[in-house]
């Protein structure tokens, strides 16, 4: 299994994470639960009528976190790099009836996708680094 692929499999065992942005000169954090694993990146949403897109817009660095039920903790941070077609996004809403209550043409608002590029990732104790998965 490759870091990634651990990445995937850490946050579909918690499904609860939380994105963190800065908001000018301040940090904003909200939970998420969309990612999925395809072609070997790992993608995430958000709405791009949201303060968070703006945010990751004007400063692209953010990390993603989430804890098990042993106190070991996933932190992933990198680069925000949002996907210039719709293709994964309409992808992701077809599969899911909530998605598609909320991003359709009706409501005119948009899901996008993004993946973390120059990314460091690391599983921990709250003492330590468990284990490094990027780079």
């Amino acid at each position: 299994m490759n870091a990634i692929e651990k990445i995937n499999a850490f946050l579909d065992e918690n499904p609860v994470f939380y994105l963190a942005t800065v908001n000018n000169d301040r940090p904003r954090c909200r939970p998420l639960g969309l990612h999925l694993y395809t072609d070997g990146k790992l993608y995430f949403g958000v709405g791009s009528f949201k303060e968070v897109y703006q945010q990751m817009v004007n400063n692209p660095h953010v990390e993603i976190t989430t804890t098990n039920k042993e106190g070991i903790w996933l932190r992933y941070s990198g680069k925000a790099v949002f996907e210039e077609t719709y293709d994964l996004a309409e992808a992701v809403i077809a599969a899911s009836p909530m998605l598609a209550s909320i991003y359709n043409e009706q409501t005119g608002r948009k899901l996008a996708m993004f993946h973390l590029e120059d990314a460091v990732a690391e599983l921990r104790t709250p003492v330590a680094v468990k284990e490094t998965l990027l780079p």
